[in-house]
């Protein structure tokens, strides 16, 4: 069999991922992170915790009557288009259902909407063959350059 399921190099190999992109308000981008991360640790090799969280953008809607936006806003206008902030925080874990049900229950308890937008794909994902020593020069302890300065979530949004 010839498929992408058989896929290995010499360098690594693909494996199976559920990968969940969830639509956000920059400052819950970490609240979310940490509410998966309770539920699973999002490892990749050696490191836990990894996710991407995209630079600040704007998401829209039109809620209508019946929404929590009209119940709860004295100065809304029903039909009225909404801009807000948005990141995108973007995570994969291994392919398997109750475990997307269980990161999916901590994504909505932890959510501030009643109706976030979350995309979940079935993807591959590389992964390594770890070799802490290597001497390939264009890795960071090779390069000069080590690693890059690192900033935080609020940063990373303006």
């Amino acid at each position: 069999m010839s498929g992408i399921e058989n896929y290995e190099s010499q360098s690594g190999n693909l494996i199976p991922v559920f990968r969940m992109e969830i639509n956000t308000r920059p400052d819950d981008a970490e609240r979310l992170l940490d509410a998966i991360f309770q539920v699973h640790p999002l490892a990749v090799g050696a490191y836990e915790r990894n996710a991407t969280v995209t630079a600040q953008g704007a998401e829209t809607g039109r809620p209508g009557e019946q929404t929590v936006t009209r119940i709860h806003n004295a100065d809304f206008e029903a039909d009225g288009t909404e801009v807000y902030p948005s990141v995108e925080l973007k995570v994969s874990f291994e392919r398997d259902v109750h475990l997307l049900r269980k990161i999916m229950e901590a994504v909505l308890h932890t959510h501030q909407y009643e109706e976030p937008i979350i995309h979940v794909r079935e993807e591959w994902a590389s992964r390594a063959n770890y070799m802490p020593r290597n001497v390939n020069p264009n890795r960071w302890w090779n390069d000069g350059r080590g690693t890059p300065e690192m900033v935080s979530l609020d940063q990373s949004r303006r």
